[in-house]
C-alpha cells in the first residue's frame, strides 16, 4: 500500500486534475488523501469580505461529499485566501504543505502544472517542490503535476514556461464515472459547455488524453520528479 497525497489550489481541482486517478488507486488498495490549500469563492466579489463564511462552508461541505464518491481518506483545507496566494508569504504555503507531508508520509504527490494561468495553481506548485525537496527523511518519491480545465489550457503566454506537455496517462475508464459523480456535488463550480470547467469539458478531455495513449479514457500527467533509492 501506498500513501498519496493531492495538493490542490483549490475545491473541485482535486477532481478535476486527478479525480480519476485518485479512485483508482483508492480501488488498488492506496491511502489517498487531499490537502486544499485556498478557501474557493471570495474573489468572486469585488473584495475578500463581500463572500460570506456560510458560502465557503457549503463549498467544504461539497468537497466532503465528492471525497466520499472517491474514496478519499481525509481532506484537509487551510483556507488561504482565494486567487489572491501572490499576497501570502509563500514561506507560509510551504509551510502548510510541510505539515501535511510530515504527518502523512506520503510516496506520492499529484499537485498542479507551474504554468497554469491561475496564480494560486503556480504558487501550490512552488510550494509543493520546496516542501517536497529530497532532503533528510522526506518520504516523496514521485511527484506529479495535472491539468485543470479552465486554467492549464488558458495560459497562452509561453514565454516564462512552456505549454503542459504530458509523458504520463493513467488509463480511468473503469473510474470515470466516479469521477463526474464526484464533480457533480459541486453545484457552485460546474459550468456549461463550451465552457471547459463542465461535464462535457470533462468527458472531452479525458477521451482526447486517452486516445494520446491507446485508451478509452485518461487523465494526463507531467512526471516532476522520480527517486529510486539504492537499496
Amino acid at each position: 500500500m501506498k500513501t498519496i497525497l493531492v495538493v490542490a489550489a483549490h475545491p473541485d481541482d482535486e477532481i478535476l486534475g486527478v479525480g480519476g486517478t485518485a479512485a483508482r488507486h483508492v480501488a488498488e488498495g492506496d491511502a489517498v488523501y487531499a490537502l486544499i490549500l485556498g478557501e474557493g469563492q471570495t474573489s468572486r466579489g469585488a473584495h475578500r469580505e463581500d463572500t460570506g463564511r456560510e458560502v465557503v462552508d457549503e463549498l467544504h461541505k461539497n468537497t466532503l461529499e465528492s471525497a466520499e464518491v472517491i474514496g478519499f481518506r481525509d481532506v484537509f483545507f487551510a483556507d488561504f485566501p482565494d486567487n489572491r496566494f501572490d499576497h501570502v508569504d509563500l514561506l507560509d504555503i510551504v509551510k502548510a504543505v510541510e505539515q501535511r507531508i510530515q504527518e502523512l508520509q506520503p510516496q506520492i504527490v499529484y499537485t498542479h502544472y507551474s504554468g497554469d494561468l491561475n496564480v494560486d495553481h503556480q504558487y501550490t506548485a512552488r510550494a509543493v517542490l520546496t516542501a517536497a525537496r529530497p532532503i533528510g527523511s522526506c518520504s516523496v518519491e514521485e511527484i506529479y503535476a495535472f491539468e485543470t480545465l479552465s486554467s492549464t489550457e488558458w495560459n497562452f503566454d509561453y514565454s516564462a514556461q512552456p505549454a503542459f506537455c504530458p509523458n504520463v496517462f493513467v488509463d480511468i475508464a473503469g473510474y470515470y464515472q466516479q469521477k463526474e459523480q464526484a464533480m457533480n456535488c459541486y453545484v457552485s463550480e460546474l459550468c456549461v459547455f463550451p465552457h471547459p470547467r463542465s461535464l462535457a469539458g470533462m468527458d472531452v478531455l479525458s477521451r482526447t488524453r486517452g486516445m494520446a495513449a491507446g485508451m478509452e479514457r485518461a487523465e494526463a500527467f507531467m512526471l516532476i520528479r522520480k527517486t529510486i533509492r539504492r537499496k
